[in-house]
C-alpha cells in the first residue's frame, strides 16, 4: 500500500482547526473522572510475538488497551491530529487509527523492520481505508511532517532516549505541536541506574531533569500521575516500581 509523505498533506491538514485547548491537563480533573473501560472494539488481534518488539509480549493486549482508554479519557476526539512518535508495530495505533477520522493518524519509527511488523498489522486488520500516515524516521533534526498535531503521543519512548536524543527529540515536538495541543509521554521518575532493553537504555531521571529539559524547549510539564493510576497494570513489578512509571504531559510555553 502506499503511503502518504509530507508532499501529500493537504494543506487544509496541515494546522489543527481547534480553537481551545480540549484536552485534560490537570491531574484532579483528569483522576476525577478516569473511566479505565474507555476503549473501541479492534477488527484483528495480532499473534503476541510480533508486538514482542515493543514490549513484553504477554502484555500487548493490556497496553494497547491502555493507550487508547487514556487518550480518550483526556480528550481525544476522532476528528483531533494525533502523531504516535515510536508507533512500532501498531501495537497501540490499531485502535487509534480505527477511532480517529481518516488521515488524522500519523505514526513515525526509528527501527524500520518493527514498522514492517505495524504495516503487516494495519493490512491484516482491515483498516487501511483510513489512509493513516507511517513513516521511517531516522533523522529527526531534518524531518519536518507538515503537520501541527493536537495531541502527540509517546508512550514507552521517552523511557529509552539518552539525554542528547532526548534533546532532539523534545526539539521536534516543539516544532510539531500546536499552539492548542498537548503531549504526552511516560518517563520512569527515580535514581535507579539505567538498564536495557533490546539494544535501548532504559533510563531513570528525577521529574527536574525533565522540567528543565522541556523548558530548553519552550515546553511546560506536569506530572499526572502513575500509570498504575491509569489502568496499565504489570504483573512482575512491584508496587514501588511501578509508581516510577509516571505520565507527563506538556503544552507550548
Amino acid at each position: 500500500m502506499n503511503f502518504r509523505s509530507s508532499s501529500d498533506v493537504p494543506e487544509r491538514k496541515c494546522f489543527s482547526k481547534m480553537n481551545s485547548n480540549t484536552f485534560i491537563t490537570d491531574r484532579v480533573v483528569l483522576m476525577g473522572h478516569y473511566a479505565q473501560s474507555v476503549t473501541n472494539s479492534v477488527y484483528f488481534n495480532a499473534p503476541s510475538e510480533r508486538h514482542s518488539k515493543a514490549g513484553p509480549a504477554d502484555l500487548w493486549e493490556m497496553k494497547r488497551n491502555f493507550q487508547i482508554s487514556f487518550l480518550r479519557n483526556i480528550g481525544l476526539k476522532p476528528e483531533h491530529q494525533l502523531l504516535d512518535f515510536g508507533c512500532g508495530t501498531l501495537r497501540g495505533g490499531l485502535p487509534l487509527i480505527q477511532y480517529l477520522n481518516t488521515n488524522n493518524y500519523s505514526g513515525i519509527e526509528v527501527r524500520q523492520d518493527v514498522l514492517a511488523e505495524g504495516i503487516l498489522e494495519l493490512n491484516e486488520s482491515g483498516l487501511t481505508h483510513k489512509n493513516p500516515r507511517l513513516e521511517h524516521v531516522t533523522d529527526l533534526s531534518q524531518h519536518e511532517l507538515g503537520v501541527r498535531y493536537d495531541v502527540i503521543w509517546a508512550f514507552s519512548v521517552l523511557i529509552h532516549l539518552e539525554d542528547n536524543v532526548l534533546r532532539e527529540v523534545l526539539d521536534f515536538v516543539g516544532r510539531h505541536l500546536s499552539k492548542k495541543g498537548v503531549f504526552y509521554a511516560n518517563v520512569n521518575v527515580g535514581t535507579q541506574p539505567d538498564g536495557s532493553w533490546q539494544g535501548f537504555p532504559v533510563v531513570f531521571r528525577n521529574f527536574d531533569f525533565y522540567k528543565a529539559a522541556f523548558e530548553r524547549n519552550n515546553l511546560t510539564v506536569s506530572d499526572l500521575g502513575h500509570l498504575q493510576e491509569f489502568g496499565h497494570f504489570h504483573p512482575r513489578l512491584s508496587q514501588e516500581a511501578q509508581e516510577c512509571q509516571r505520565m507527563l504531559c506538556a503544552v507550548l510555553r
